[in-house]
């Protein structure tokens, strides 16, 4: 199994619009093999340096299963428009990769 994240830095005040634009897309994830689930999750806030932390988390079966699903033209079709709504974050959606050692 392994899990994919993206952490997005959301400038305060822009909570909703940020996650109006997951809520609007159409992702077409289900479409893809391997792929078991998705969450958007919204974490602490940072008031001194003016954000809310979000993630974006996934669950592959495989780490091959995840990377066919960036090399995919659903993956390009979901992120099409994302520049368009960078004002709403801070710098660039950092990413983490784990494969799964142990779960339950």
């Amino acid at each position: 199994m392994f899990i994919a994240m993206n952490r997005f830095k959301v400038q305060r005040g822009s909570e909703e619009a940020f996650e109006a634009v997951w809520k609007g897309r159409d992702s077409r994830l289900s479409e893809m093999k391997g792929f078991q689930t998705f969450h958007l999750l919204r974490g602490p806030v940072n008031e001194d340096e003016g954000y809310t932390l979000f993630a974006s988390h996934t669950v592959w079966d495989s780490r091959d299963d995840f990377v066919s699903w960036t090399k995919s033209e659903n993956f390009r079709a979901a992120h099409r428009n994302a520049g368009d709504h960078k004002p709403t974050y801070i710098g660039h959606p950092q990413f983490e990769g784990f494969s799964v050692v142990e779960g339950a």
